[in-house]
């Protein structure tokens, strides 16, 4: 086998050790070394301050070594990855808790380690706490909890006007209520409508909130689904909420207009001697009716009123003494008006329907459900708009709508164009006092509209 001279062997090493004496090459090796090194050496020295201490740079610690280093360190250990849990603190603290998507406030408090009796004592706390089951996602809670992790503190803001706060008290939870004052301003909007009415509101700058509020005012006189036309227009007076220098929404409607195919119909704001509030025409009229046009949020007209009209599944003639309103299977059907449930059951051909009475003029009648609401039995008692079923297609129905049917007298009506009773006007006794309320909102309506219209007309 070749042999390598110049690479030391284990016994040449053994040599070295006790002190043998280094071969030639090895020596005249070392010298050279030397020689070439002492300039470097040197230069250390020089550049080198006397009082600069020099420290290696440490060698980096395996992963698996940083983590048992920051085990053995109380309250140095990362959390495991993923985890939503915080670690309880050792002292009285106050923080912010932000609701996310899914969090309910179990949820969050299990997250910050509070104990589970302060959850309940909370939420039962009356009469505030029961509303603390519904908190959204964007919210914020401010909390203080003590040394033992325990709440003693509770803010949370449901509105940007209300805040609901809570002081431990003995082993329970005392809450109140705040509501800020906001300052109110009056403000103007007009649109005019060559699509829809949501439409027109977004760009007349209107929440769609505010847009519904607008069109409930109008409902009795104007179907928003079936009578809307491009060219109809609308000019509103509402408040708008400001708190802090910042708009935090709106209030009041004060006043409005609405132009529908030509035919004006206007309404204001009036609220009476005890304290209801209402919207009336410049004559003090309720703009509000006995009854609704329409008592579901429908989609379309699927068969109208028509006593003479073939039946679809029968295929011969049979009276339509009904419109069909088509919407979605559960969509809330409301009573017309106030009245007395004078039959709630079902029948092959009816499907679930519910019958109302209006005191001895009015009857209507309601076919098709899917359901019943609660309490809707034979002789209680409902107000108008309150849900009494759900939409479905129950019975003889080829799909899910409300089958919805006005009698006078025991003789049916066009539940479209009947003409519908206004409810309680203004008091003659109040008539003066909404007289000098309604024409300063009236006059300030019109002169905006005036300056807005010349405005468009540049």
């Amino acid at each position: 086998m070749p042999t390598h001279e110049n690479k030391p062997t284990a016994t040449t090493v053994h040599s070295i050790l006790k002190g043998n004496r280094f071969p030639t090459t090895h020596l005249a090796a070392i010298v050279i070394l030397g020689l070439c090194l002492c300039p470097f050496v040197v230069a250390r020295f020089i550049h080198t301050p006397a009082n600069q201490n020099i420290h290696p740079e440490p060698e980096p610690l395996e992963l698996s070594v940083q983590q048992d280093i920051l085990a053995a360190v109380p309250g140095s250990a990362p959390d495991p990855a993923g985890s939503d849990t915080i670690a309880p603190q050792s002292g009285p603290t106050t923080e912010t808790l932000e609701v996310r998507s899914g969090d309910s406030l179990s949820i969050l408090f299990k997250r910050r380690g509070i104990p589970a009796g302060d959850l309940h004592r909370l939420v039962h706390s009356q009469p505030f706490g029961p509303r603390l089951k519904s908190i959204y996602p964007g919210h914020q809670l401010k909390i203080s909890i003590d040394s033992d992790n325990r709440l003693t503190n509770l803010s949370y803001s449901p509105g940007p006007l209300e805040t609901l706060q809570f002081t431990r008290v003995g082993d329970g939870f005392a809450g109140t209520e705040v509501i800020a004052e906001p300052e109110r301003v009056t403000l103007y909007r007009h649109g005019i409508i060559d699509h829809s009415l949501f439409v027109a509101s977004q760009r007349a700058g209107l929440e769609d909130s505010v847009t519904l509020r607008l069109a409930e005012i109008f409902q009795w006189d104007i179907d928003f689904v079936l009578d809307i036309r491009a060219g109809d227009a609308f000019h509103v007076l509402l408040e708008e909420l400001h708190l802090g220098g910042q708009s935090v929404g709106y209030g009041d409607i004060l006043a409005a207009e609405f132009v529908n195919q030509g035919d004006v119909y206007r309404a204001v704001l009036y609220r009476d001697s005890t304290g209801k509030s209402n919207y009336y025409d410049p004559a003090g009229k309720s703009m509000r009716k006995a009854f609704l046009r329409a008592p579901v949020s429908f989609t379309r007209i699927s068969s109208n009123f028509n006593l003479r009209r073939k039946h679809p599944l029968w295929n011969r003639a049979m009276p339509h003494r009904g419109i069909d309103y088509a919407a979605p299977t559960g969509t809330p059907v409301r009573a017309s008006g106030h009245g007395t449930v004078v039959k709630a059951g079902r029948t092959q051909a009816n499907g679930n329907y519910v019958v109302i009475r209006h005191g001895e003029q009015f009857v209507t009648k309601y076919l098709h459900l899917s359901g019943f609401a609660r309490g809707i039995r034979a002789n209680a008692t409902v107000r108008q708009g309150q849900a009494i079923g759900y939409v479905g297609s129950t019975g003889w129905a080829t799909g899910p709508h409300l089958h919805y049917e006005f009698l006078v007298y025991g003789v049916h009506q066009n539940p479209r164009t009947v003409r519908l009773p206004d409810a309680d006007p203004v008091p003659e006794a109040e008539l003066a006092h909404f007289s000098s309320t309604a024409k300063p909102l009236f006059a300030q309506l019109d002169s905006r509209k005036q300056t807005q219209l010349a405005y468009l007309s540049r």
